[in-house]
């Protein structure tokens, strides 16, 4: 694609004398170029910002300057239109929907106040009025205006050597604005300095961003200090009064810490936010908006960047819904509207998420970064909820250990209450005669141990579950890949109906031997009778 053509170049022009020429509009006589415009020198002599370009000049088109996009302000008498700098994308005027410049990056649309303590309520004094506002904004925009003129002059005209060499230099100056870097020269002694932020830049891409939900009256302003976490946590303290001797060391403002979160690079984020304790009335946090005024003064901004090691400073407050309206519809600068309509399509969560541009690798990379610190904080989290768990699993261990303990204890201590009630029982009715109730339990609990010790009810069901115990304990210990382990209270248990056995055998041995020897005395009695006879 050649930049520079004639009759019908793409997508710079030259001096062609076309109606229609796409991309960036050359010298030509015509009015209705679509791309952008750039000197119309069948006008004037001078340089200036022709049709559908930059500024306003008559037959303005769709362009730089136009209706929409990016309006510079020519050398024509007519006022900039709505583009870069004043209602559409990142603008530099204090408009509901641009990112204005009292504000910067971080103010996500909120426009610059009136000053820190302007009204005489917070004590801080007027830091400027609405005057001083506007003009810091007035001189912004014609700077802008002016480094976008610089920079269209650059990329378009050089004026170096005044022939065909001065038009492969705007070749190159485009090539570096493509790309996002490199200098730029538009005359012998006079350059620009091509960054990403350029609208020229191709490098460009939509992310997603959380939806910020902080409020203006939470009061909550961010500072960036070049420090690790761990050392902004140790001397928090430090910082809080430093803050405070920023502010004036006065009694009824309060420095507030809100949360301390590491950045990449060994960055630290502080949160803070002043309470103001009145004379008289409640305590109340002082508005964001003015805060963050209040320490981008540069004097107020010089002290916090050399005793804080500070790099930055955000305003924490998020869009209203006219702010996000006016965001979502407008484009920001250098991103085509399909593509932001494509994406605010293709977001994933509209109700939390917004769509963010990433112009230059510098961003990704800055993405790529925070991403992968909020992924070591997950695993963090993850991992210190973990160790929870097993804290919790362990301390659970040890309360049923516990219980099952306490439950043993209960069972002996119920049976000992027992025999001291049966022992109290037994001292109460002594030298009484049996009742009939008692009549009647007595003989309950006959009739049950009878029918313990019957062979065909619970004992002789008893014995046989014992020699299945004692069977497949004899066929697992036959089994070498199978080791069985009886409860040392069962084996207790068995050994001692064993040994009743035992001594049960022995008592009928005992009993035969002495029938044995009566029956043989009665033998012997019976053939000495029968002798005497």
């Amino acid at each position: 694609m050649a930049f520079f053509g004639g009759a019908a170049t793409t997508p710079f022009g030259t001096t062609a004398t076309t109606s229609t020429s796409t991309g960036f509009g050359g010298f030509g006589t015509q009015t209705q170029s679509t791309g952008f415009g750039l000197f119309n020198q069948a006008k004037t002599t001078a340089p200036t910002f022709g049709t559908g370009g930059f500024g306003t000049t008559t037959g303005a088109t769709a362009g730089f300057g136009a209706s929409t996009g990016f309006g510079l302000g020519g050398t024509a008498t007519t006022q900039p239109t709505a583009g870069f700098g004043t209602s559409t994308g990142f603008g530099a005027a204090p408009t509901a929907g641009g990112f204005g410049t009292g504000n910067a990056f971080k103010g996500f649309g909120a426009g610059p106040t009136t000053g820190f303590g302007a009204t005489g309520a917070t004590g801080f004094g007027a830091i400027g009025g609405p005057q001083l506002q506007a003009q810091q904004q007035q001189q912004a925009q014609q700077a802008q205006q002016s480094s976008l003129e610089l920079l269209g002059t650059a990329v378009t005209l050089p004026q170096i050597y005044g022939d065909e060499r001065d038009a492969i230099i705007a070749k190159w100056n485009q090539l570096q604005a493509y790309w996002g870097t490199g200098k730029g020269f538009y005359s012998s002694n006079g350059f620009v300095n091509f960054t990403p932020d350029n609208p020229y830049c191709r490098f460009k891409a939509v992310g997603y961003n959380r939806l910020p939900r902080s409020r203006n009256e939470d009061g909550l302003v961010s500072i960036v200090i070049k420090k690790k976490e761990s050392d902004v946590t140790a001397q928090q303290q430090q910082v809080v009064d430093q803050l405070f001797k920023i502010l004036g060391n006065k009694p009824h403002l309060s420095v507030c810490v809100e949360g301390i979160k590491t950045l990449p690079d060994d960055k630290t984020e502080l949160v803070i936010y002043i309470l103001e304790r009145p004379a008289s009335g409640p305590a109340k946090r002082i508005t964001a908006s003015e805060l963050f005024q209040f320490l981008n003064t540069p004097n107020i901004k010089q002290q916090i960047t050399t005793q804080l090691a500070a790099e930055d400073i955000w305003q924490k407050t998020g869009f209203t819904p006219e702010q996000l309206k006016v965001y979502l519809e407008n484009p920001p600068a250098g991103i085509h509207p399909f593509i932001w309509e494509q994406a605010k399509l293709d977001n994933p969560d509209q109700e939390n998420l917004i769509p963010v541009p990433v112009v230059g690798f510098n961003a990704l990379q800055q993405r790529m970064k925070h991403q992968e610190q909020q992924t070591k904080a997950h695993q963090q989290r993850l991992d210190m909820i973990a160790n929870e768990l097993q804290q919790f699993q362990q301390k659970q261990n040890n309360m049923m250990s516990k219980m099952d303990e306490y439950k043993r204890k209960h069972i002996e201590l119920s049976h000992r209450l027992l025999q001291v009630v049966v022992k109290q029982e037994i001292f109460r009715k002594m030298g009484y005669a049996i009742q009939a109730d008692e009549e009647q339990l007595r003989v309950h609990l006959e009739k049950t141990q009878a029918e313990l010790n019957h062979p065909t009810q619970f004992k002789g069901r008893l014995n046989e579950l014992m020699s299945q115990i004692r069977m497949q304990n004899h066929l697992a210990g036959s089994r070498a890949d199978f080791s069985y382990q009886m409860d040392p209270s069962l084996q207790q248990e068995i050994k001692q109906l064993l040994k009743q056995q035992q001594d049960g055998l022995k008592h009928l041995i005992q009993i035969v031997k002495d029938d044995s020897h009566d029956l043989q005395l009665m033998e012997q009695s019976l053939q000495e009778s029968s002798h005497r006879r």
